[in-house]
């Protein structure tokens, strides 16, 4: 991919990513802010409004200060900046890994945003069938949440043997992969 292209395709995924999750969290604070928990599609999809100090599943929300700092907004800054910086530069990136780390990204900056400029995080949706339910989450962890998904190939190694078998088609024999 040219990286002229690939800049663009990152970016406009990061911005798209912050941008979405900015405007519902503003949404979710001018209607749902005192307001009792609404269903929606039965009680399928619910929303509400929590204000979430800590991370995923409120993690680390009562940690002390310093550990908080450190484990909620310096070591994801590092992260963040470390996954985007080699999602923009980083040689032998499929377009399905590139798209995975944009929305990681924007996802992750979009909340670290919140947890600097505001101490908490806005989160306002729930889904789940019965007693089996999610947290209360937002859509920069929906887009985070597609990126882990879109990865899932690349983790438990399925794309690599596709990338073989498309590369040097001779080494299906080699691998044993199928036809």
């Amino acid at each position: 991919m040219h990286i002229m292209k690939r800049y663009v395709l990152v970016l406009g995924i990061v911005l798209a990513s912050i941008g979405l999750d900015r405007w519902t969290k503003v949404l979710a604070e001018t209607h749902l802010q005192g307001s009792p928990l609404r269903n929606v599609l039965g009680q399928f999809f619910q929303l509400v409004f929590v204000e979430n100090t800590g991370a995923f599943l409120s993690f680390g929300a009562d940690f002390p200060y310093a550990l908080r700092l450190l484990a909620l907004t310096i070591l994801p800054t590092l992260m963040l900046v470390g996954v985007f910086v080699y999602t923009l530069l980083g040689r032998g990136l499929t377009l399905w890994q590139i798209i995975a780390f944009s929305f990681i990204s924007g996802g992750g900056i979009s909340n670290l945003y919140d947890r600097i400029t505001e101490g908490k995080v806005v989160d306002f949706m729930i889904m789940g069938v019965g007693q089996l339910r999610t947290g209360v989450f937002n859509i920069a962890d929906v887009c985070i949440m597609i990126g882990l998904f879109m990865m899932l190939p690349t983790m438990l190694g399925l794309d690599k043997r596709r990338q073989l078998a498309e590369v040097a088609p001779e080494a299906k024999s080699e691998t044993n992969l199928p036809e």
